[in-house]
């Protein structure tokens, strides 16, 4: 603690004030008549527009831990990284009509999560209540990553104890997130976007202009990496990809961009918009977050060129590749720059966690809660279950970065990845169709859950030593059909989540199949087919705020 960096940190603490002072004052901004229903509170009134909702979802989508984490796995790991790259560039197309399906009936219905509408879909709290743990755990250690974010911040800037009192200044943050989410719910973050995403485009723009001409341009940068690769024993590893990790970009790449939309926090940002049109316009324009990830994940290559080492963490004793863009930075950069910088990567995981600790609280109240425990509640009783659950949300996400290493938070996130992926069928195919059987959903979801988890416990990771949950990245060699191994001696390797999903899929169709020729009973369907289609200006829209 004795080697803090004061310029930054001063700089860092003003915009981290402003952006409080900003979400306390959002419980104001664009009022509803009450904050005390989960219309108000849980979707800001479901009334965003084109440029609010953009600056939301991109927020949202876009957090602390990738604009750490993926140039720090460019600078490890070389190509392999760049799969966030059409990943977030296919998305948008694959997930424009199944958002508007789902804001539509939605709308019409007051589904205030996904789970919400499964139960109206198929008539079964179980299947529901599936959906909605899935959410809330995948969610919690995405939001721990935020804080693994933040935390390379404060680290650079000299907040590195081995004790308490290092985590200290993160404590602070995230009780001041805490006091501003509870008072001003999805507002908060909202308006907070505005000012991140400022700053994120302006650091992003300067360095990616500065320090390449600072450094010997890109043809020395590329060069200096390829001999860092080519010099490591790693074969996955290099400027480019290789036969046996091209399968693994694709299916991830595919398999991140299918899941992205079914975390909690994604559809919460969808359904605050004010209607189908601004949900086209973001589909549109959101991709322009991709050019700016596209340049961000270059870094990884100019801190290469730059020589940076990563930080030891204090707490483990280990190295953390995630300091390595912040001290890119504030090794490159003057002072007061530095210090803009961090204050962007900071604030920018205090907008995720809002919306995803809001989502996740969402989903306990209201699949949970109020299914299992107080079918009669009120708006204002929702509304306060959900504002005490954000805030054990952000609790329990603290104590992931006190308790564990911050490494395994990383692979509880993959582990997230491969959990949400499974709520594919129940979700996102049946706003189109409810052929697949709600027997069939649970069993597809159970396989796909049980299945994904036993190869994501396979998997070793050899940079750590770790023989269990290592990564998501399984070689085909040691994929096991029920003992049969088809693919024994190759070594190429596939994203686990998409083997589950495939495997969900498989399940759901043939049980669905059992239980339409033994004519069991498939629930009673809330939604009309016209349900989908319906926008802001129809007149069959349920009031906002009304239960």
């Amino acid at each position: 603690m004795s080697n803090l960096q004061w310029p930054q940190l001063i700089i860092f603490t003003v915009l981290f004030l402003v952006v409080t002072v900003l979400g306390f004052m959002a419980s104001r901004w664009k009022a509803g008549s009450t904050l005390d229903h989960l219309d108000e509170w849980g979707l800001g009134g479901r009334k965003f527009g084109s440029w609010i909702s953009w600056f939301l979802i991109g927020g949202d989508l876009y957090t602390a831990y990738t604009f750490v984490a993926v140039p720090a796995l460019m600078f490890s790991a070389g190509a392999a990284g760049f799969f966030a790259l059409p990943y977030t560039i296919i998305v948008y197309p694959i997930v424009l009509l199944p958002a508007l399906r789902m804001w539509s009936v939605s709308r019409v219905r007051g589904y205030v999560t996904p789970a919400d509408f499964v139960r109206g879909r198929f008539g079964s709290p179980a299947l529901a209540f599936l959906i909605a743990i899935t959410g809330i755990v995948a969610t919690m250690p995405y939001i721990a990553l935020q804080l693994v974010g933040l935390e390379a911040v404060l680290r650079t800037m000299g907040i590195n104890g081995s004790d308490i009192t290092g985590h200290l200044p993160l404590l602070i943050a995230f009780i001041v997130l805490a006091l501003y989410t509870y008072q001003s719910g999805l507002r908060a973050p909202a308006l907070i976007a505005f000012v991140k995403d400022i700053l994120i485009y302006l650091v992003i723009i300067v360095a990616i202009v500065y320090l390449p001409s600072k450094l010997g341009g890109w043809s020395h940068i590329f060069d200096v990496s390829k001999a860092k690769f080519d010099a490591t024993p790693a074969k996955t590893d290099g400027l480019l990809l290789n036969s046996n990790n091209q399968l693994q970009y694709a299916t991830l790449a595919l398999g991140s961009a299918l899941a992205l939309f079914l975390y909690p926090h994604s559809v919460t940002g969808v359904l605050a918009s004010r209607g189908r049109s601004v949900i086209k316009r973001n589909m549109v324009a959101l991709p322009a977050y991709s050019l700016l990830l596209g340049l961000l994940a270059l870094l990884g290559y100019v801190a290469i060129a730059a020589t940076v080492k990563p930080l030891n963490n204090a707490a483990t004793g280990k190295p953390d590749t995630n300091t390595i863009v912040p001290l890119l930075f504030d090794g490159q950069f003057p002072a007061w720059f530095a210090g803009i910088a961090f204050a962007a990567i900071g604030i920018g995981a205090l907008v995720p966690a809002a919306i995803m600790s809001i989502a996740a609280a969402n989903l306990w109240t209201r699949n949970i809660y109020k299914e299992f425990f107080k079918r009669n509640a009120t708006p204002a009783q929702e509304a306060k279950q959900a504002k005490l659950a954000s805030l054990v949300v952000k609790l329990g996400a603290v104590l992931f970065i006190l308790l564990i290493d911050p490494q395994f938070s990383i692979d509880l996130q993959l582990i997230g990845g491969v959990l949400i992926l499974q709520t594919l069928p129940s979700v996102a195919i049946a706003l189109y169709t409810r052929w697949l059987h709600r027997w069939g959903l649970i069993a597809g979801w159970v396989v796909g859950i049980g299945w994904g988890l036993i190869m994501l416990y396979g998997i070793p990771n050899p940079a750590n030593g770790k023989q269990h949950f290592g990564g998501s990245a399984l070689a085909l060699d040691k994929l096991s059909l029920l003992g049969w191994h088809p693919f024994s001696g190759s070594l190429v390797q596939i994203y686990v989540g998409f083997v589950a999903l495939v495997a969900n899929l498989v399940v759901a169709v043939i049980v669905t199949v059992i239980a339409r020729r033994m004519k069991a009973f498939n629930g009673t369907d809330d939604t009309n087919p016209e349900d989908y289609h319906a926008d802001e200006h129809d007149k069959d829209l349920r009031p906002v705020g009304v239960h």
